[in-house]
């Protein structure tokens, strides 16, 4: 399985890399937060550390440490625009609950 990113994801991150030239790719994973057990940890990254997994989708490098993996894997990562509202959605076929405020959400691992 991989990571992928859709075409308006990758492009919206390639701008955020073209803006700071020190960076090589996006950084995914997850942190414990909310009620739900998890919430997604998304920053551009300089680094590719010895433990992580680095996957290239539309010529962007997402990087995943190994605790996170599991939790992600499979996702795809979409940016949507909608009236005057941009945010990236994450397509995660491990989650099977989230929270009602959409912060957190628990997988099957």
């Amino acid at each position: 399985m991989s990571i992928t990113l859709t075409d308006s994801a990758a492009q919206q991150v390639q701008s955020y890399i073209d803006k700071d030239s020190v960076k090589i790719g996006l950084r995914f994973g997850v942190r414990t937060s909310g009620c739900s057990g998890f919430a997604y940890v998304v920053e551009l990254t300089d680094t590719v550390d010895a433990d992580d997994q680095v996957f290239e989708s539309n010529g962007i490098k997402v990087i995943v440490n190994s605790e996170s993996l599991p939790y992600v894997e499979g996702t795809e990562i979409d940016y949507t625009r909608e009236n005057l509202s941009e945010t990236f959605v994450f397509h995660n076929p491990n989650v099977t609950a989230s929270c009602g405020c959409g912060e957190s959400f628990t997988t099957k691992h």
